[in-house]
């Protein structure tokens, strides 16, 4: 005799499968805005070439760094925007909104004009605010005990910046420079019509009709977002610098000038963080937090010392951005994970905006700090690594030290 099995267990695999789909798609709809906020750096040294724009290591340097600004501060408003409206119509905006802002910044380029491309690269920045969607409409998806690993996943959608590191410069070549932008404008309108019809806000959602302003103002009120907020600027802070800028920096400290190349190696390092990411998120489900965190900063700093060496390219030097990378990756995830279990459940989406803020605002002023004090005589750039390694190692002590240890945040739940 059979029995056919329609209880708990079958109400608990539709549940898993709705998680899984939704996970799915937020996480591809992050990666095409992430390729798209990433769209400049990759074809930076193309744009400086004096047959192009003609750029100084200063003015490269703003180009790269311009969009990072409103995908950092836009986070604030679709953090708080989301617990009203939901991941289901944020994530399909976000997707639109980004579309005609990538044609734009392809109508500047072949106008070669700077200040157009600053104006247009800045609005390009929507794109980069996709993430705050997505902390908020999984954590209303996914129970506290697997937060860290829904989140991880999520957060390799930052991947987008590897695949446009790797392929920008290819599609240039094989497409042509403004058909590449129109292609990725293609993509984004194509994954917010499948995220339209496919993505499904939680059953436990519903809309938080609060006023905006209050909500942001109690979760500055909160000290883990002021905590989460420092250690996230080190954390993602340093890989979006470090992916941005990092076709430049191959250029002016190593001499490859080859956009394919810079563009690979770009891709590597971006894939290593994207890896590690989800690996933070499920070391903290399992260990907490506090320890990955710890790790994952002071491994950093240990790193940034050994690049201010210059090692030997391809192999010393692979290895050490890699593992910068990974140390990277692995930050963002456990420090997103921290978030995940220790904010108030009705703050979250704040939090959330907050925190992405100021990740992202940590990379915004590496890239020019970077292009201000770079050596052209020595053609180094020791002075802003040995920022990274105060930076990264205060936030290592920080970690151990100087945030409150509190059970939720200090131990992983059985």
């Amino acid at each position: 005799m059979t029995t056919t099995n329609t209880g708990p267990t079958s109400a608990s695999d539709t549940l898993r499968a709705d998680q899984t789909r939704n996970l799915v798609l937020a996480t591809a709809a992050f990666t095409i805005t992430f390729w798209a906020w990433n769209l400049i750096a990759p074809l930076g040294v193309f744009y400086a070439s004096p047959g192009e724009m003609g750029l100084d290591s200063t003015q490269k340097s703003i180009l790269i760094s311009v969009p990072i600004l409103v995908g950092s501060l836009g986070r604030i408003v679709v953090g708080v925007l989301t617990p009203r409206f939901g991941g289901r119509v944020m994530f399909t905006s976000l997707l639109l909104l980004s579309a005609p802002f990538v044609i734009l910044v392809a109508v500047a380029g072949e106008l070669k004009s700077y200040p157009l491309m600053i104006v247009i690269g800045f609005f390009l920045g929507v794109a980069g605010t996709s993430f705050a969607a997505g902390i908020p409409f999984l954590n209303n998806w996914y129970e506290p005990a697997r937060r860290g690993f829904a989140t991880g996943v999520f957060g390799a959608g930052m991947g987008g910046t590897a695949l446009s590191a790797f392929f920008t410069p290819r599609f240039k070549e094989w497409f042509g420079y403004f058909p590449t932008h129109l292609i990725i404008a293609v993509a984004l309108v194509v994954v917010a019509a499948v995220c339209w019809v496919m993505m499904r806000d939680a059953p436990s959602w519903a809309p938080n009709r609060e006023r905006p302003l209050p909500k942001l103002v109690d979760a500055l009120k909160l000290p883990i977002t002021w905590q989460m907020a420092f250690l996230y600027a080190a954390a993602f802070g340093g890989f979006v610098a470090f992916s941005t800028y990092l076709p430049t920096y191959l250029n002016d400290v190593y001499e490859i000038t080859d956009l394919k190349s810079a563009g690979a190696r770009t891709a590597g390092f971006a894939i290593a963080a994207v890896v590690a990411r989800p690996l933070g998120g499920s070391l903290s489900d399992r260990f907490g937090p506090r320890p990955i965190t710890a790790i994952s900063c002071g491994g950093a700093a240990v790193l940034a010392i050994w690049m201010i060496t210059k090692p030997a390219m391809p192999w010393l030097a692979g290895v050490d951005f890699i593992l910068m990378a990974v140390m990277m990756g692995m930050g963002a995830g456990s420090v997103f994970a921290w978030v995940a279990v220790a904010s108030p459940a009705a703050r979250v989406g704040a939090v959330t905006g907050l925190v992405g803020a100021a990740g992202g605002l940590g990379g915004f002023f590496p890239p020019l700090v970077m292009g201000a004090t770079y050596d052209d005589a020595t053609r180094s750039y020791t002075v802003g690594l040995s920022l990274l390694v105060a930076f990264a190692a205060a936030a290592c002590l920080f970690t151990i030290f100087g945030i409150p240890r509190q059970k939720d945040d200090d131990q992983p739940d059985p």
